[in-house]
């Protein structure tokens, strides 16, 4: 069986599921304008990095699991702190705001995977009440699991991106999704448009932050990592940079990027695990804000008198 009939066939029951959900309205044809694509700078250029920004001090030794989840979703032990009640419904808030205008567009992440990501995802779909999606798990239950997808991709590399190809086509042509895409979503210009059917943004996190979580063994989908099998920093932070300079044009082109390094620096956090998820959905959603902004001015500016 082809690569690409596989992962048609396999995808699983919640992606047939949510399938049944009404398509967006926003949503174009094939061969018309993509309705974001009109709202961005076709000349901006790709976002500074921020791998060289952080201090030494922003980066503390990575915390065990169970102290990172109940940080990540703004919790201290039981109970949630005043700051973060504040944060959350400053989400709910902000999230009621902009839904009617949303009008059932996807949210696409895109960036280096990490657990902030994943967290940033998951609260975003829950305060839009989106579905949530992670399209590496998807090309994982195409290809037949982990293991599966990993042997997929070493002996057969054309036909793994075409799993990831035909993940992304059945995504994009759904509404209300949330879906955290994979490193496979920016490398190549038909992966790229299909990201264009719905609101692309890129969660920035600096590199030495994502080297201590990949230490720790706690970044999701393995499968797209191709990191060294090695308990030095330096090593994976090397091979981190190598990945990340083959990726951050395609990272670039997302229509808003929210900074770990840039949040963290507002809020004068002294190192990055002081920002929660909660704090960066905000900032995502004040993002998506600004774009609809802009198209709306662009739409009024083009009606007649």
């Amino acid at each position: 069986m082809k690569p690409e009939r596989r992962g048609e066939l396999r995808l699983g029951v919640e992606m047939r599921a949510a399938a049944s959900l009404a398509v967006s309205p926003l949503f174009p044809p094939p061969n018309r304008v993509l309705p974001w694509s009109s709202a961005r700078n076709p000349s901006r250029s790709v976002a500074k990095p921020s791998i060289f920004l952080a201090s030494p001090a922003a980066i503390r030794e990575p915390q065990s699991r169970s102290r990172r989840s109940t940080r990540a979703y703004g919790f201290s032990g039981a109970k949630m702190s005043v700051a973060a009640q504040e944060t959350s419904l400053a989400v709910k808030k902000k999230a009621a705001e902009i839904l009617d205008d949303l009008k059932g567009t996807s949210i696409f992440l895109v960036g280096m995977n990490c657990t902030m990501k994943t967290d940033l995802g998951k609260i975003l779909a829950d305060a839009l009440r989106y579905c949530y999606f992670d399209s590496d798990s998807l090309v994982e239950q195409a290809a037949g699991g982990v293991s599966a997808a990993k042997s997929l991709r070493k002996e057969d590399e054309k036909g793994f991106r075409d799993s990831e190809t035909e993940v992304l086509k059945q995504l994009s042509s759904m509404g209300r999704l949330v879906v955290c895409a994979g490193d496979g979503s920016v490398q190549t210009s038909t992966n790229l448009a299909y990201l264009r059917h719905g609101i692309s943004i890129w969660v920035d996190v600096p590199l030495d932050y994502l080297a201590n979580e990949m230490l720790m063994g706690e970044v999701p989908s393995p499968i797209t990592i191709n990191a060294p099998e090695s308990d030095s920093f330096s090593e994976v932070l090397e091979s981190l940079m190598q990945q990340y300079n083959e990726l951050k044009e395609g990272f670039g082109t997302a229509d808003t990027t929210v900074s770990l390094q840039k949040v963290a620096s507002q809020l004068g956090c002294e190192d990055f695990t002081s920002v929660t998820p909660e704090v960066m959905v905000l900032e995502a959603l004040k993002g998506i804000e600004r774009l609809m902004s802009v198209k709306k001015m662009m739409e009024a500016a083009g009606r007649p008198f």
